[in-house]
């Protein structure tokens, strides 16, 4: 929609706020602000946009994925419970929900971009990903150009969506509101193809035989947690936990988990 490092052990203080179950504490809304507050005590929330799989996705009432395994370990690590909290992706990727104090931060498989990183900070990258292209199974389609006077559909507010507009000339693109709606328009034949990030569409071919993935793009993109533009304690809490995860094994078993392999780098 859409990899990082060590950093400083957490303020002590503010360990002892969120341990506590205080309620939160004020920061000055810049880069580098000490204090780790909480929108909820007790709570670490998580926006996000859903479905996503495998990242975030509903399974039998319950959210699951590889982005709640990861932010699960950061909870824990804070000694609080994580909260999904399922909004559009229009609000995660303006930062609009993090002004409005609707989340702590945003994990949804979220690529960081120049554009995001402005109204948002982010943690180190955790995952590498490129856009691709999703057909019904037997399509000759291998990049955006071939479908010139073709329907391409894109997810809103996406890279993917990007990514059609700058080589989609001459093709009929058709926007989503999510990656389900998008798949199944795939799957049905209202699009003759569907932009995405590469790890989603190849979990979807897995499920739906019928269709394929034909091209991938090598875009370089890599997927960051987002946080409040300022809340520095926050996102070094995370980047710590994604280091520890990384070095003691737990990244990789999650990573196996939701994608039936260790990450290649």
């Amino acid at each position: 929609m859409s990899a990082r490092s060590a950093l400083p052990v957490i303020a002590v203080a503010a360990a002892l706020t969120v341990l506590a179950g205080c309620s939160s504490t004020k920061t000055d809304g810049k880069k580098g602000s000490g204090g780790l507050e909480l929108v909820s005590a007790g709570t670490l929330k998580t926006c996000t946009h859903l479905p996503y799989a495998p990242f975030q996705v509903k399974k039998d009432g319950k959210v699951v994925g590889f982005d709640v395994d990861l932010v699960d370990l950061v909870a824990k690590d804070l000694g609080v419970k994580q909260e999904i909290v399922n909004t559009p992706f229009e609000g995660i990727e303006t930062g609009q929900d993090f002004t409005i104090r609707k989340c702590d931060l945003a994990a949804a498989g979220m690529t960081i971009t120049a554009a995001r990183d402005k109204v948002m900070d982010f943690s180190d990258p955790y995952f590498n990903a490129t856009q691709a292209l999703l057909t019904k199974k037997g399509k000759p389609f291998k990049k955006v150009e071939d479908l010139k006077g073709k329907k391409l559909g894109y997810q809103k507010a996406t890279t993917g969506g990007i990514y059609a507009k700058e080589h989609g000339k001459g093709v009929e693109l058709v926007e989503f509101e999510d990656l389900g709606l998008l798949l199944t328009a795939v799957k049905s034949g209202q699009v003759d193809a569907g932009i995405n990030d590469n790890g989603v569409l190849f979990d979807y071919v897995k499920q739906n035989p019928d269709t394929a993935v034909t091209a991938e793009f090598n875009t370089g993109e890599h997927y960051g947690i987002g946080v409040r533009t300022g809340n520095d304690a926050l996102r070094k809490k995370i980047n710590a936990v994604i280091k520890k995860a990384k070095s003691d094994g737990s990244y990789n078993r999650i990573y196996k988990k939701w994608f039936g392999t260790t990450p290649q780098s």
